[in-house]
């Protein structure tokens, strides 16, 4: 998407110099600006069919990837805050590196808080 968007402004320029005619200038202009913002909203529908389908599936390893996730990082970072310096007291516990743990959790919590939002404002889609 920022490749579209970083051609949008040459392409504008481009325009200027192009059509005379100024509404119809501002018409391909503003299509042009719409352009990636169109994309990236069919990507997302796309995305959103492919994952309706996974959670219908009757296997765990189709649906359940994601559950798994974030049961994954849950237990992480129990064990990464809580755990690895209470057993550290007794015993050499091998340092754990959270970053990328923080980033996977965080993102999927605040996708959740998200759709809780939507289901608190009625704003949400249930079909």
């Amino acid at each position: 998407m920022s490749i579209l968007t970083s051609l949008i402004g040459p392409v504008t320029n481009i325009l200027d110099k192009v059509i005379e005619d100024k509404d119809k200038k501002n018409a391909i202009a503003f299509e042009l600006a719409t352009m990636a913002e169109k994309h990236a909203q069919e990507l997302a529908k796309g995305q959103l069919e492919v994952n309706k389908v996974e959670a219908a599936h009757k296997s765990l390893f189709v649906s359940g990837w994601r559950p798994a996730i974030g049961w994954i990082c849950g237990l992480s970072l129990l064990y990464s805050t809580i755990l690895s310096p209470i057993l550290g007291i007794w015993f050499t516990v091998p340092p754990v590196d959270s970053s990328l743990l923080t980033t996977v959790l965080m993102g999927m919590l605040g996708l959740g808080a998200m759709r809780t939002v939507e289901k608190t404002k009625a704003v949400a889609r249930d079909k």
